[in-house]
Protein backbone atom coordinates (compact mmCIF):
# COMPACT_ATOMS: atom_id res chain seq x y z
CA UNK A 1 0.00 0.00 0.00
CA UNK A 2 1.30 3.14 -1.12
CA UNK A 3 2.28 5.58 2.09
CA UNK A 4 -0.25 8.52 2.47
CA UNK A 5 0.67 12.04 1.77
CA UNK A 6 1.72 14.74 4.15
CA UNK A 7 -0.88 16.94 5.15
CA UNK A 8 0.14 20.42 6.22
CA UNK A 9 -0.88 22.02 8.93
CA UNK A 10 -1.29 25.50 9.68
CA UNK A 11 -1.99 27.62 12.31
CA UNK A 12 -5.62 29.87 12.00
CA UNK A 13 -4.97 33.25 10.36
CA UNK A 14 -4.88 35.94 13.37
CA UNK A 15 -8.31 38.23 12.92
CA UNK A 16 -5.85 40.98 11.34
CA UNK A 17 -4.65 38.60 8.72
CA UNK A 18 -7.89 37.51 8.04
CA UNK A 19 -9.20 41.01 7.35
CA UNK A 20 -6.46 41.58 5.35
CA UNK A 21 -6.49 38.41 2.88
CA UNK A 22 -10.62 39.35 2.88
CA UNK A 23 -10.12 42.99 1.71
CA UNK A 24 -7.55 41.15 -1.15
CA UNK A 25 -10.22 38.93 -1.93
CA UNK A 26 -12.74 41.89 -2.71
CA UNK A 27 -11.02 43.83 -4.42
CA UNK A 28 -9.60 41.31 -6.54
CA UNK A 29 -12.92 40.38 -7.34
CA UNK A 30 -14.38 43.59 -8.31
CA UNK A 31 -11.45 43.89 -10.51
CA UNK A 32 -11.65 40.81 -12.77
CA UNK A 33 -15.68 40.73 -13.28
CA UNK A 34 -18.24 43.02 -12.40
CA UNK A 35 -20.30 42.04 -8.91
CA UNK A 36 -23.42 40.35 -9.56
CA UNK A 37 -26.60 41.19 -7.33
CA UNK A 38 -25.10 38.29 -4.52
CA UNK A 39 -22.34 40.10 -4.15
CA UNK A 40 -23.38 43.41 -4.30
CA UNK A 41 -26.19 42.32 -1.59
CA UNK A 42 -23.97 40.74 0.51
CA UNK A 43 -21.68 44.27 0.58
CA UNK A 44 -24.69 46.34 1.22
CA UNK A 45 -25.78 44.19 4.12
CA UNK A 46 -21.94 44.20 5.56
CA UNK A 47 -21.84 46.35 9.13
CA UNK A 48 -19.19 49.04 9.24
CA UNK A 49 -16.09 48.85 10.28
CA UNK A 50 -15.51 51.92 12.82
CA UNK A 51 -15.45 55.55 12.31
CA UNK A 52 -12.31 57.76 12.20
CA UNK A 53 -10.41 56.41 9.29
CA UNK A 54 -10.50 56.98 5.75
CA UNK A 55 -10.59 53.05 5.42
CA UNK A 56 -13.69 52.98 7.53
CA UNK A 57 -15.24 56.16 5.13
CA UNK A 58 -14.87 54.30 1.95
CA UNK A 59 -16.23 51.21 3.23
CA UNK A 60 -19.00 52.47 4.26
CA UNK A 61 -19.31 54.65 0.70
CA UNK A 62 -18.90 51.13 -0.91
CA UNK A 63 -21.55 49.67 1.65
CA UNK A 64 -24.22 52.41 0.63
CA UNK A 65 -23.28 52.31 -3.03
CA UNK A 66 -23.84 48.54 -3.08
CA UNK A 67 -27.07 48.68 -1.73
CA UNK A 68 -28.46 51.33 -4.56
CA UNK A 69 -26.59 49.60 -7.58
CA UNK A 70 -27.72 46.49 -9.24
CA UNK A 71 -26.10 44.23 -11.51
CA UNK A 72 -27.13 45.12 -14.80
CA UNK A 73 -25.92 48.85 -13.71
CA UNK A 74 -22.58 47.46 -12.75
CA UNK A 75 -21.95 45.34 -15.68
CA UNK A 76 -22.52 48.34 -17.91
CA UNK A 77 -20.17 50.71 -15.77
CA UNK A 78 -17.46 47.71 -15.70
CA UNK A 79 -17.75 47.25 -19.34
CA UNK A 80 -17.51 51.24 -19.71
CA UNK A 81 -14.43 51.85 -17.83
CA UNK A 82 -12.77 48.08 -18.66
CA UNK A 83 -13.86 47.04 -21.90
CA UNK A 84 -14.93 47.96 -25.41
CA UNK A 85 -13.33 46.87 -28.70
CA UNK A 86 -11.12 49.54 -28.60
CA UNK A 87 -8.36 50.91 -26.00
CA UNK A 88 -10.07 50.56 -22.33
CA UNK A 89 -11.02 54.25 -20.47
CA UNK A 90 -9.16 52.49 -17.95
CA UNK A 91 -6.30 49.96 -18.02
CA UNK A 92 -6.28 46.84 -15.79
CA UNK A 93 -3.38 46.04 -16.40
CA UNK A 94 -0.27 46.79 -13.78
CA UNK A 95 2.42 47.10 -16.47
CA UNK A 96 0.56 50.24 -18.00
CA UNK A 97 1.15 52.75 -15.22
CA UNK A 98 4.63 51.40 -14.46
CA UNK A 99 6.31 52.43 -18.06
CA UNK A 100 6.52 48.51 -19.19
CA UNK A 101 8.61 48.11 -22.06
CA UNK A 102 8.85 45.36 -24.09
CA UNK A 103 12.01 43.93 -22.59
CA UNK A 104 11.96 42.77 -19.64
CA UNK A 105 7.95 43.28 -19.20
CA UNK A 106 6.36 42.98 -15.99
CA UNK A 107 4.84 40.39 -16.44
CA UNK A 108 7.92 38.36 -17.18
CA UNK A 109 9.19 39.26 -13.20
CA UNK A 110 5.39 38.60 -11.91
CA UNK A 111 5.67 35.22 -13.05
CA UNK A 112 9.39 34.57 -12.19
CA UNK A 113 8.52 36.04 -8.86
CA UNK A 114 5.27 33.45 -8.71
CA UNK A 115 7.14 30.73 -9.35
CA UNK A 116 9.44 31.22 -6.86
CA UNK A 117 7.15 31.73 -3.85
CA UNK A 118 6.10 28.57 -5.34
CA UNK A 119 2.65 30.04 -6.85
CA UNK A 120 1.64 29.35 -10.39
CA UNK A 121 -0.16 31.95 -12.55
CA UNK A 122 -3.69 30.19 -12.47
CA UNK A 123 -5.59 32.09 -15.04
CA UNK A 124 -5.48 31.01 -18.65
CA UNK A 125 -7.34 34.62 -19.99
CA UNK A 126 -5.52 37.19 -17.47
CA UNK A 127 -2.46 38.12 -17.97
CA UNK A 128 -0.20 38.25 -14.75
CA UNK A 129 -0.35 42.05 -14.25
CA UNK A 130 -3.77 42.33 -14.18
CA UNK A 131 -4.40 44.19 -11.12
CA UNK A 132 -7.43 41.99 -9.66
CA UNK A 133 -4.50 39.14 -10.47
CA UNK A 134 -1.76 40.67 -8.69
CA UNK A 135 -4.44 41.46 -5.51
CA UNK A 136 -5.69 38.06 -5.27
CA UNK A 137 -1.82 37.13 -5.49
CA UNK A 138 -1.72 38.84 -2.06
CA UNK A 139 -3.85 36.95 -0.81
CA UNK A 140 -3.10 33.73 -1.27
CA UNK A 141 0.21 35.20 0.37
CA UNK A 142 -1.22 36.93 3.24
CA UNK A 143 -3.62 33.36 4.11
CA UNK A 144 -1.94 30.81 2.71
CA UNK A 145 -3.16 28.03 -0.27
CA UNK A 146 -2.47 26.09 -3.03
CA UNK A 147 -0.91 23.68 -0.48
CA UNK A 148 0.80 26.49 1.55
CA UNK A 149 0.65 28.60 4.43
CA UNK A 150 1.21 32.24 4.71
CA UNK A 151 4.45 33.67 3.07
CA UNK A 152 6.55 35.22 5.56
CA UNK A 153 6.33 39.18 5.72
CA UNK A 154 9.17 40.17 3.77
CA UNK A 155 7.80 37.47 1.12
CA UNK A 156 4.80 40.21 0.84
CA UNK A 157 6.23 42.80 1.20
CA UNK A 158 8.71 42.42 -1.47
CA UNK A 159 6.08 41.53 -3.53
CA UNK A 160 3.69 44.42 -3.05
CA UNK A 161 6.41 46.57 -3.31
CA UNK A 162 7.92 45.11 -6.54
CA UNK A 163 4.65 44.51 -8.06
CA UNK A 164 0.97 45.65 -6.55
CA UNK A 165 1.79 48.92 -4.84
CA UNK A 166 3.30 51.09 -7.54
CA UNK A 167 0.81 50.10 -10.57
CA UNK A 168 -2.31 49.19 -8.15
CA UNK A 169 -1.93 53.13 -6.87
CA UNK A 170 -2.05 54.76 -9.93
CA UNK A 171 -4.68 52.40 -11.54
CA UNK A 172 -7.21 52.94 -8.56
CA UNK A 173 -6.53 56.97 -9.00
CA UNK A 174 -7.20 56.41 -12.86
CA UNK A 175 -10.77 55.09 -11.66
CA UNK A 176 -11.64 57.91 -9.78
CA UNK A 177 -10.71 60.60 -12.00
CA UNK A 178 -12.41 58.41 -14.80
CA UNK A 179 -15.94 60.56 -15.73
CA UNK A 180 -17.17 56.72 -16.74
CA UNK A 181 -17.03 55.83 -12.73
CA UNK A 182 -19.89 55.52 -10.51
CA UNK A 183 -20.05 52.75 -8.26
CA UNK A 184 -16.16 52.13 -9.29
CA UNK A 185 -15.56 55.43 -7.75
CA UNK A 186 -16.05 54.07 -4.35
CA UNK A 187 -14.14 50.85 -5.42
CA UNK A 188 -10.75 52.84 -6.24
CA UNK A 189 -11.33 55.19 -3.04
CA UNK A 190 -11.36 51.97 -0.88
CA UNK A 191 -8.93 50.23 -2.92
CA UNK A 192 -6.52 53.37 -2.19
CA UNK A 193 -7.71 53.71 1.26
CA UNK A 194 -6.54 49.76 1.87
CA UNK A 195 -3.41 50.23 -0.21
CA UNK A 196 -2.09 53.09 1.71
CA UNK A 197 -2.11 51.49 5.04
CA UNK A 198 -0.57 48.69 3.52
CA UNK A 199 2.04 50.59 2.01
CA UNK A 200 2.86 52.22 5.51
CA UNK A 201 2.40 49.10 7.61
CA UNK A 202 4.85 47.34 5.28
CA UNK A 203 7.31 50.34 5.75
CA UNK A 204 6.89 49.93 9.75
CA UNK A 205 7.33 46.37 9.86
Amino acid sequence: MAAAAPVAMHRPLAAEEAARADFYALMARLLVDAPDAQLLGTIAQAGPLGAGSGLASAWQALVDASSAMDADAAREEYDALFGGLGKAKVSLYAGHYTGAGAVDHPRIRIQRELESLGLAHRSTTQPEDHVGALLDAMRVLVAGGAGRGPAKLEEQRRFFEGHVGPGATKFFAAVAAAKEANYYRRVAALGAAFLAIETESFRMD
